[in-house]
């Protein structure tokens, strides 16, 4: 194996075995800056994790919602493409990517640092997102665990497709095979000549050195792992010849776009086939193959991730309830919590090819042990589907125990928690922050006379200073005070009688059901569905998309019967999807407007 000055040590292990101390060497850097085309924009990102980009300007609670959209969806609108992104592959995305190259039995734990949300979503926020030298050690240790699985003695008898002439020397033409092969599915096109000869010769000093065919492969495909062209997604572009003067994504970078959207994992065979034949390119080709992505099991995977992020709920990583408070809330309830809503929604909108709006009145969820005693239901061992009657008072995502629980506090309710989540998840509004002057006083310390939530946010409107933000949350967070802050059903507080009445943009209710019903047929809702799903498949704020086309988008969504995969389809037919447009340099205003506010709100 090649030596950087002297830098790259072997280790002897307690199993008198050898391998690669990679951590902070010249080998890492070497590896790093060897990407020709590449290099100067990822040692930037390396430098330290910093925002480089920012989204548009957001619709304002204030603003009226949209009404339904008025402009024809055939009108074919001038547009310049998205920019060329370059984005952090996330845990989930090379976890998923493994398992289909290796097969789901390799599963070396994975474990990034978190991202920062932008445009409301942690997936445009991996676009402006660097790598610091705390992640890169954990994305190393992650390779070096995949690369000894692959090659132990009981996974290379049917991972690896060829047999060395020897197992304790060199078989460049066996390495060769098997390198080409994972190099091809690892770096999402086919390596170039020249580098896959610097890992064959890798393998080849490694496998001398070590006096082991497989610990040289192991070494090898370590090396390829730790690329920036596998850790990273590049995008490349490329003269458009239908359309002179303009740019478009190259067909790997197009299969790439297309299947971390769709499945949130690198191409598989065929799609990879399909980018090196230039199907990709022809309307036939690309319809062939978006088809048959729709149609996967995998669009489960893809699906899974995107509402993971728009529902926002990795934060339950960080949940915790006053156990006192709250005892059936435990440490597994809170897992199966976000587990719960991710097979709603997943059943709804690609099992099942329902309508978008119903997740906000069905009835249908799926059930755990930990979350039956929450649910004060009788507990089954394992998942089984579940259906409250008419008469319950669960219907839909905000009565499920991930979005009550997750916008709480430790050890009660809060209708303003769950109001601002209402507001900036489902309908994409950005609530103001507080002053910095005002003061909680009354709140963190409430009158002991003062019984019901719906009392105590009314302190809110009494101050000038709060009322202009409270009155666009709390009137509908209050619809859910019949659930406490760990999502259990009540009917009162502390003795007295709890009003779940509220109203929302002019809508007034007198319940968790009428709640349910105004979402449903609130137009921001499918709207702004229809801007994240953009969002999250292009790595581009929706903002970067002409309010015409975002208007044709929605009336697409609208005459497909707001279902998910007619609104996925045009997405990734529409040309903004692959033609590109260089962004303009970042500013500081916008490092600033990406960086998402902290919001402390009582």
């Amino acid at each position: 194996m090649r030596r950087n000055g002297g830098a790259d040590k072997f280790r002897q292990t307690a199993e008198g075995g050898y391998i690669l101390r990679l951590f902070k060497t010249d080998k890492t850097q070497s590896a790093l800056r060897s990407e020709e085309g590449f290099s100067k924009h990822l040692l930037a990102a390396l430098a330290t994790t910093v925002l480089v980009s920012c989204s548009g300007p957001a619709t304002k609670v204030a603003d009226k919602p949209q009404a339904h959209a008025t402009a024809d969806a055939s009108t074919t609108v001038e547009i310049d493409g998205t920019p060329r992104r370059l984005r952090l592959v996330t845990a989930d995305q090379l976890h998923n990517t493994l398992s289909y190259i290796f097969g789901p039995n390799l599963s070396p734990p994975v474990s990034f640092a978190p991202m920062t949300r932008t445009d409301g979503l942690l997936g445009v926020g991996a676009s402006f997102a660097g790598v610091s030298a705390s992640q890169l050690e954990l994305y190393q240790k992650t390779a070096a665990t995949a690369a000894t699985e692959v090659v132990n003695d009981h996974n290379r008898n049917f991972l690896v497709p060829c047999t060395p002439k020897a197992d304790d020397a060199p078989d460049n033409a066996c390495a060769r095979t098997f390198l080409s092969s994972v190099g091809r599915l690892l770096y999402r096109r086919p390596l170039e000549p020249e580098r896959l000869d610097q890992y064959v010769s890798e393998a080849a000093d490694a496998a001398t050195r070590l006096k082991d065919f497989y610990a040289g492969l192991n070494v090898a495909l370590e090396g390829i792992m730790l690329s920036p062209r596998v850790m990273m997604v590049s995008e490349r572009a490329e003269a458009d010849p239908t359309h002179p003067g303009h740019e478009r994504l190259d067909s790997y970078s197009l299969a790439s776009r297309l299947s971390f959207f769709l499945w949130n994992a690198a191409p598989d065979d065929l799609l990879l086939k399909a980018a090196a034949s230039g199907e990709l390119h022809t309307q036939k080709g690309l319809v062939r193959t978006v088809d048959r992505m729709l149609a996967s099991d995998r669009l489960q995977d893809g699906m899974r991730a995107f509402f993971d992020d728009m529902l926002q709920l990795d934060d339950f990583k960080n949940l915790a309830k006053d156990a006192q408070i709250y005892p059936q809330f435990t440490g597994l309830a809170v897992v199966d919590a976000r587990e719960q809503t991710l097979r709603m929604v997943v059943d709804q909108l690609v099992v099942k090819n329902k309508d978008y709006r119903d997740i906000f009145t069905t009835r249908e969820t799926f059930l755990s042990p930990s979350l039956a005693a929450i649910y004060r239901l009788p507990t089954t061992p394992g998942w089984v589907p579940y259906e409250f009657p008419a008469d319950s008072p669960r219907e839909g995502l905000l009565t499920q125990i991930a979005f009550l629980a997750a916008h709480a506090h430790p050890g009660r309710s809060s209708p303003t928690l769950r109001g601002k989540a209402l507001r900036e998840i489902l309908l994409c509004q950005i609530v103001p922050r507080p002053p910095a002057n005002v003061d909680f006083s009354a709140l963190e310390n409430p009158d002991p006379n003062v019984k019901t939530q719906r009392d105590r946010v009314a302190l809110h409107l009494k101050n000038p200073v709060c009322a202009g933000c409270h009155k666009v949350m709390d009137p509908a967070g209050l619809a859910l005070e019949n659930f406490d802050g760990a999502g259990q059903y009540r009917v009162a507080e502390k003795g007295s009688p709890i009003d779940a009445s509220g109203t929302i943009d002019g809508k007034n209710f007198t319940d968790i059901h009428g709640l349910a019903q105004a979402l449903h047929d609130h137009p921001a809702v499918p709207q702004c569905l229809a801007r994240r799903v953009y969002a999250y498949g292009t790595g581009s704020p929706s903002s970067t998309l002409p309010p015409a086309e975002l208007t044709a988008l929605y009336k697409g969504f609208e005459a497909g019967g707001y279902r998910l995969r007619p609104l996925l389809h045009s997405i990734v037919m529409n040309p903004a999807f692959s033609d590109i447009r260089e962004d303009a340099a970042p500013t500081k205003t916008a490092a600033v407007l990406a960086a998402p506010a902290a919001v402390s709100v009582q």
